[in-house]
């Protein structure tokens, strides 16, 4: 086999794969994009925060494809969530930077040695960041906003309905929102741990 034909078949190799990359970044952005609506409240929390799953595509992509490409369903899922928003594209911007925070640790850590245990223990990293990066978002660029449509003594009061010791908005975040967070980061850790083996064939384009 010639140079030139080995030159060929490896240039058509690698645009393939960048195809195939593509592909699957759209796709599970667009599945992130559908989870986003399946919303709902939880125990022990005020009923304008609810649990969404929508960062499961996103952490799959990081762990199959590399932490670009979780990165970037994070971010078109938001920018495709744009067109339904409600808070002038602040909570999409929050979103996004919560799920880089969860997806792309976890998609750095996983690619340097791709085993179970560096999976689990890149998931828990990304949880860890993401719930912690939760309270300066919700804090300084949610909340703000939400103050526009809620005073903050009624925010406040709707954390008091369940625990009325808290008495200022940063310790709702603190005793509700993070671990809050990390709870639903966990969530899409525990389901990408279930099904990532059976599902990974099919994402690398394997049979």
């Amino acid at each position: 086999m010639s140079d030139v034909t080995k030159t060929w078949e490896a240039e058509g190799s690698a645009s393939s794969s960048k195809v195939r990359v593509m592909t699957v970044t759209a796709m599970l952005s667009a599945i992130a994009f559908i989870l986003q609506f399946f919303e709902f409240p939880i125990p022990l929390m005020p009923s304008f925060i609810k649990l969404d799953f929508s960062e499961l595509p996103a952490l799959i992509a990081s762990f199959a494809l590399g932490p670009v490409s979780g990165g970037a369903v994070c971010l078109i899922k938001n920018l495709l969530h744009l067109t339904q928003t409600q808070t002038g594209g602040v909570g999409e911007l929050c979103n996004f930077l919560l799920g880089a925070a969860f997806v792309i640790p976890a998609g750095i850590i996983y690619k340097r040695s791709k085993t179970k245990k560096t999976a689990v223990i890149g998931a828990l990293t990304g949880a860890i960041a993401m719930a912690v990066i939760s309270f300066p978002v919700n804090f300084f660029i949610i909340y703000p906003v939400y103050e526009n449509f809620m005073p903050e003594e009624a925010i406040v009061g709707a954390y008091q309905l369940i625990l009325s010791s808290v008495t200022e908005l940063w310790q709702c975040l603190l005793i509700f929102n993070v671990p809050f967070t990390f709870f639903k980061a966990i969530c899409s850790v525990v389901v990408t741990l279930l099904i990532y083996k059976n599902i990974s064939p099919l994402l690398h384009g394997r049979k």
